[in-house]
Formats: structure tokens, C-alpha cells, sequence
């Protein structure tokens, strides 16, 4: 049987497996959710759709969001807190410059996730 890639990114071993569609949906609602000067790593977001193998899968997602999209993708960082994007001619990193523009404190390239990581059913 010969497995979906989409499927295998994911956990699942079915070959029926419809990638597009309801997870990405529900990726782009999660997103959207994120709070300015809060930031969520792309495992979190797959957990929350519920692939929380499919981080990889999310981090293709977000990189395909056409020019001037309204989702907070800068709000999105890896395990270590740390930018998924290369420094630009300057030196710097466009998404931890949007960041600091909404007072997360970046330190070494590095978001403390302790102190800003969106907890969405926290109380």
C-alpha cells in the first residue's frame, strides 16, 4: 500500500488521507487566534489541529502564504524559540523585528517561550 506523503508528514498511515483542505483550515483559524506579543511554535499549532507530528507539514503551510497575508505568521517560531527565516541583507530578521514592534523581547534571536508562549486554553 502505498502511503500519502501528506499522510506519512502527519502520523497517519492512511492512503485516503485528504491533506488540504480541513487541516488547513483549521491551521489558518488557529493562527489567526494568536494574540499580538504572544508567539506559538509550529508543533503547537499542528497539536491543535490535531497532527502533533505534522510541525514540518505547518512550517510548508506558512511559508506558502501568499505576499501581504493577514495571518500573524511572524507569530510563529520553532521549538527553541528561535525564527524559521535566514537574516536578510542587513542583518536583520524581518519576523523578530514585527515581534519587538509588538513588545516580545528578543534576545540572542531567541523568544523566551516561558514568558510568551500563547496558551489558548489557559484560565
Amino acid at each position: 500500500m502505498q502511503v500519502n506523503r501528506h499522510a506519512r508528514i502527519l502520523g497517519r498511515r492512511d492512503a485516503g488521507f485528504k491533506m488540504d483542505g480541513e487541516f488547513e483550515q483549521q491551521l489558518y483559524a488557529w493562527l489567526a487566534q494568536v494574540p499580538a506579543g504572544r508567539v506559538v511554535t509550529y508543533g503547537q499549532l499542528a497539536t491543535l489541529i490535531g497532527r502533533p507530528r505534522g510541525a514540518r507539514w505547518v512550517g510548508r503551510k506558512l511559508a506558502g502564504l501568499p505576499h501581504g497575508s493577514q495571518l500573524p505568521w511572524h507569530r510563529v517560531v520553532n521549538a527553541g524559540g528561535r525564527s524559521s527565516l535566514p537574516a536578510d541583507k542587513g542583518g536583520s530578521n524581518r519576523q523578530l523585528r514585527l515581534l519587538r514592534r509588538e513588545g516580545v523581547q528578543v534576545v540572542e534571536g531567541r523568544v523566551s517561550l516561558r514568558r510568551y508562549r500563547w496558551e489558548p486554553f489557559a484560565g
